[in-house]
């Protein structure tokens, strides 16, 4: 992140955040990019190149390692339009309506540079309006292009002759590789969790070690969901010599995309960990760091080199965002879902635009659509959802398997085929009418859907081309705090949101976003123990113990925060008890205390 905005725009799908940084970096917002779908951003590539008259050579899929040749390829697109953009910003004119007017008017009421710019504005023509001019344009810098790759997605290759190509050339590694190889100077965002052999890749290249002067020009941020994932994750990449910059803590229900639910452990009592132990974690990070980095003739750290921690996850209000930087110290907090109603800032397609703002609460759910068997928040109304209905109604369930990222069983194959395919599904039908798996089983399968293709689509619609095999059917993402946004923002209005120059009307039944995460896992438990009440093992009986400890834990910190609220929030703060109040009965009633008797009253 740059010192200009304290809060980033995370990846969303495939293709929702994939041409982000050509929309707001000049202005200094950071985002990230996917970087899983090598064909979407060739296509990308093509759909900018033919835009802004820059030639363009196609790389097709029999070139040599044409996958980490076309991540690097649009991220080198990526970063040259940026660095133009930004070029052409400061030349021109402080005046409103300019993109240089507005870099600055975008900024916290709080910020130095903000307070600089009204003095400047409010200067007659002088020697110090001279000055100062020249101050603030020395300080327009473009948000950083951060990329994403989930570490999960990490398909074995074959080459054409259906010999295993090497490790390097699997999905993750050669994503990396695209990375690594491009012109960025930013972050990867691994998200999903450790996967050693893509860490233990890193290695291989100079810029994730500091150079002479201490600078990284590649960075790396950890995607988290507890503070024991981020120092086994840390640890591991810290005996390599590899710097963590930033550990990004994400809610593991209150979220967009696929939701790695915790064992219960609620957002509050985890940030409340890390505030008191980045010191510590700093101190392990750094010292492991120090000796690997010096054990392979590699330069140092800078002395005193911390990793930032921020937050992401349900945001709503100035309030939420403010509360959460101060009190938990954070450095940044991450605003995704609300964006996907920005034009300027993400690419969705108008009809999925129409269905997000039609959509009810009740119209975002966490699905099986994920092949990768990890719930997945979906949107019932989506052309995705459409088409997947369509097609299980017209015994033609399942898709056509075209870029194969999510192959990975093999129960019915030698090869692994996706479960969201039109093959496996098939299979697993007549499975099912052999007698030899159940009708709920078979019920969740047929929930599967082509990530791949419906995640992609947008961006290709948006920038007004046509998906390869007018495969144009939308599967969206959005998380549940989607649902009390109404209506399309300006880029304006959605970072006035964030920093409380303005106030969006939301939907007046909006929960804090800690109360929010709390239903969602109390929604999540009762679902759980739904599906596993007729056979409750005793492994099953420990797991619902800590579950309900962990959020009765979680209600009780929150009780002990009410004097933490502001004067001015007093409603809030007592809707925030009076639901916490209500949340633990809730709970009480639902599971007893040596968590046997269970009942949904």
């Amino acid at each position: 992140m740059t010192s200009i905005h304290a809060f980033h725009i995370p990846v969303m799908g495939l293709g929702f955040t994939v041409d982000s940084p050509l929309k707001v970096a000049k202005f200094g917002i950071s985002s990230v990019v996917s970087i899983m779908d090598d064909h979407l951003l060739e296509d990308m590539r093509r759909l900018y190149s033919r835009e802004r008259n820059i030639p363009y050579l196609p790389i097709e899929a029999d070139t040599h390692d044409y996958r980490a040749e076309r991540i690097r390829k649009y991220l080198d697109l990526l970063n040259d339009v940026v660095n133009q953009q930004i070029r052409e910003i400061k030349n021109q004119p402080f005046s409103p309506g300019s993109s240089l007017y507005k870099y600055f008017d975008l900024l916290h009421p709080r910020h130095p540079l903000y307070l600089k710019f009204r003095k400047f504005l409010g200067l007659l023509e002088s020697s110090e309006k001279t000055i100062l001019e020249q101050e603030l344009l020395n300080e327009v810098k473009a948000g950083y292009i951060d990329v994403n790759i989930m570490t999960k997605v990490d398909k074995i290759n074959f080459d054409k002759q259906g010999n295993e190509m090497p490790r390097t050339f699997s999905d993750a590694l050669s994503a990396l590789r695209g990375f690594a190889l491009s012109s960025l100077q930013s972050s990867v965002v691994f998200s999903a969790g450790m996967n050693p052999a893509l860490y233990s890749y890193i290695e291989e290249f100079d810029d994730f070690f500091p150079d002479s002067s201490g600078k990284l020009k590649k960075k790396i941020i950890l995607k988290v969901s507890d503070y024991r994932s981020a120092l086994i994750q840390g640890r591991f990449l810290a005996k390599k010599g590899i710097w963590v910059s930033e550990f990004r803590i994400e809610s593991g229900l209150n979220c967009g995309g696929h939701a790695f639910a915790t064992e219960g452990m609620l957002i509050g009592p985890i940030l409340e960990e890390f505030k008191r132990e980045k010191a510590n974690l700093s101190q392990i990070l750094f010292s492991s760091c120090q000796h690997a980095l010096e054990a392979k003739g590699k330069c140092p750290l800078p002395v005193g080199m911390m990793p930032k921690i921020t937050y992401q996850g349900g945001i709503g209000s100035s309030e939420e965002n403010e509360f959460l930087m101060t009190y938990y110290q954070l450095d940044g907090t991450g605003w995704g879902s609300p964006f996907l109603l920005v034009p300027e800032a993400t690419s969705v397609d108008k009809d999925t635009l129409d269905r997000l703002i039609q959509a009810k609460n009740s119209d975002y759910f966490l699905s099986h659509a994920s092949p990768l068997g990890v719930p997945f928040n979906n949107l019932r109304t989506s052309s995705g959802e459409e088409q997947r209905k369509t097609r299980i109604k017209k015994n033609r369930p399942g898709s056509p398997c075209y870029k194969k990222f999510l192959t990975f069983s093999t129960e019915f194959t030698e090869k692994a085929i996706c479960t969201a395919s039109r093959q496996y599904q098939d299979l697993k039908i007549k499975q099912f009418k052999s007698g030899n798996t159940s009708k709920a089983e078979l019920e969740e399968v047929l929930e599967k859907d082509c990530l791949c293709e419906g995640l992609s689509a947008p961006a290709i619609l948006n920038a007004g081309g046509t998906p390869r095999r007018n495969l144009n059917a939308v599967t969206i993402c959005p998380g549940p705090n989607l649902a009390y946004f109404k209506g399309i923002f300006s880029l304006s209005e959605m970072v006035n949101h964030i920093y409380g120059k303005v106030q969006l009307n939301l939907q007046a039944d909006r929960p804090h976003v800690f109360i929010k995460e709390l239903q969602l896992y109390f929604d999540y438990l009762k679902k759980d123990i739904q599906k596993n009440l007729s056979d409750p093992s005793k492994k099953y009986e420990a797991y619902l113990k800590k579950f309900k400890s962990n959020l009765m834990g979680g209600i009780e910190y929150y009780q002990s925060l009410e004097n933490q609220f502001s004067q001015e929030a007093g409603d809030v703060k007592n809707q925030f008890l009076l639901q916490l109040d209500q949340m633990k009965k809730d709970l009480e009633a639902t599971i007893d205390a040596d968590g046997l008797h269970i009942s949904f009253s």
